[in-house]
């Protein structure tokens, strides 16, 4: 897939860097990095799936298995393996039941990626966290990664509160709640703003 950024990137950075001078300068210094879109849908919440809460090489090697087993890791495939013998890939219990669920709910049509074009942000996340193991923090990362939808502003995380706490609030860690208003401002540009202040923390571009 060509490194593109998405059709409304170019015309989002000129309006925010228009109306904050923080932004405006991590722009000039981070003008390579560019938001890809990630994988087919199913595939991009299956990794996230896999990679809650242990290490990168950990997830990286379960995912091997997981493809070296299936072929190919879609929800059919995925719905003609017990749990058992997801298990034996690496899983825990609890992933492994969260990964039949996923995968029910594109096999059923909960989960439509034709219809997702026509949802609104806060309708594809409810959808979304339906799924067990899909939290709010997921599904964001989705809509960012996935869908590279302009206006998500992730509130729960980390590494946007810290970025906003360096360049606004003098080192003061904003809560949620704070930071869900303070995000405003950007609209409706708020991925691409949360995309530069998460380049200041780190300036390589990870990809969910």
């Amino acid at each position: 897939m060509p490194e593109t950024r998405p059709r409304y990137w170019a015309g989002a950075c000129r309006e925010l860097a228009g109306r904050d001078a923080v932004l405006a300068a991590l722009m000039a210094q981070h003008r390579g990095a560019i938001l890809v879109r990630r994988s087919e849908a199913f595939a991009t919440l299956a990794r996230a799936i896999v990679s809650q809460q242990i290490s990168t090489r950990a997830a990286e090697a379960i995912w091997n298995r997981l493809e070296q087993t299936l072929g190919e890791v879609t929800p059919d495939c995925v719905l003609t393996q017990a749990p058992d013998a997801l298990r034996a890939l690496g899983l825990t219990v609890r992933k492994a039941e969260y990964l039949h669920d996923l995968a029910g709910h594109f096999a059923d049509g909960r989960l439509d990626p034709k219809r997702w074009r026509r949802s609104a942000d806060a309708a594809l996340i409810a959808q979304l966290t339906a799924v067990r193991g899909i939290g709010r923090w997921t599904a964001e990362m989705f809509l960012i990664f996935h869908l590279n939808r302009p206006d998500v502003w992730p509130a729960d995380d980390m590494g946007l509160q810290k970025a906003v706490a360096r360049h606004y609030l003098d080192g003061r860690l904003p809560q949620p709640k704070e930071l869900a208003t303070w995000g405003e401002r950007y609209a409706p540009w708020r991925t691409v703003a949360t995309w530069y202040l998460w380049r200041s923390l780190d300036p390589g571009v990870v990809q969910y």
